[in-house]
């Protein structure tokens, strides 16, 4: 009788500790067949940007990742309903980051190329830019063939440093690329380069916020319009869907409008 009331007594425990595991939840659920799958809040989706890139994206006095880019990406999120994190990457990380799957796709002004179109997916377009010239306040450059002897500073792997690299050459001693565009154009302050090429929001945006730095811009009708888009894993259809789902409607709804000041193309 006692071996008995023994078991009987266990069996309550377990009983007990298997109600308390229930209530507290594991964060799955089974369904008939046996599969589990998660329960609960919906899937946060982690954002790779390279915040460098003022006013696109960059780190605000708080330590905040801020600017257009991330403004877009969060009304699209919201439109959609879905939760956003973004992190800072850095510009060369960030394509490993997407490709690896460490993140679910990438933000930080990424021109649409038929050469990243091999590699990874991406968006429909949600801005448009343009290359910009940064010279000293002196210099007697007037367009981009006025460059062709002189040492150019650019953002590594970059849209502008392929256009660079048409000018002087692939291989180019004079072509002077850094990690990010505020050291392209420290480069050229310090008077390690004639000229800084960039993304026309970056170098206006730095000329704006810089005015005791004596420089100028100089627009070259040679430079293509270029379409920036959000980069996800190649083959990734269903998450590109969706993204270019909440794109359409934050266009729809004047939103990116708002945001940017023009309509995309």
């Amino acid at each position: 009788m006692k071996s008995v009331k023994r078991i009987f007594s266990v069996g309550i425990i377990l009983s007990s500790v298997s109600l308390a595991l229930f209530g507290c939840g594991t964060g799955t659920s089974t369904s008939e067949n046996g599969e589990t799958g998660e329960t609960g809040e919906d899937k946060k989706y982690i954002i790779a940007t390279d915040a460098t890139y003022a006013p696109m994206e960059y780190m605000d006095t708080d330590g905040n990742i801020v600017g257009t880019d991330i403004d877009i990406v969060n009304a699209i999120a919201d439109e959609l309903g879905i939760e956003v994190e973004f992190k800072n990457y850095g510009w060369e990380p960030l394509f490993s980051a997407v490709k690896n799957e460490e993140v679910d796709f990438a933000v930080s002004s990424i021109t649409i190329t038929d050469e990243r179109k091999q590699t990874f997916d991406f968006s429909e377009p949600y801005y448009a830019a343009n290359q910009l010239i940064l010279v000293p306040e002196d210099s007697t450059v007037t367009k981009f063939d006025d460059l062709k002897d002189m040492r150019i500073s650019v953002q590594i792997n970059t849209t502008g440093h392929e256009v660079v690299k048409g000018l002087l050459g692939k291989t180019s001693s004079k072509i002077v690329a850094p990690e990010s565009m505020p050291l392209a154009i420290s480069e050229m302050i310090n008077g390690n380069a004639d000229a800084a090429i960039g993304d026309n929001a970056v170098i206006n945006e730095y000329v704006k916020n810089n005015p005791d730095v004596k420089l100028k811009t100089i627009e070259d009708d040679t430079f293509e319009k270029e379409y920036y888009g959000l980069m996800v894993k190649k083959g990734n259809v269903e998450l590109n869907e969706l993204l270019n789902e909440g794109i359409e409607k934050i266009k729809a709804n004047g939103k990116l409008k708002e945001i940017t000041g023009f309509d995309v193309e």
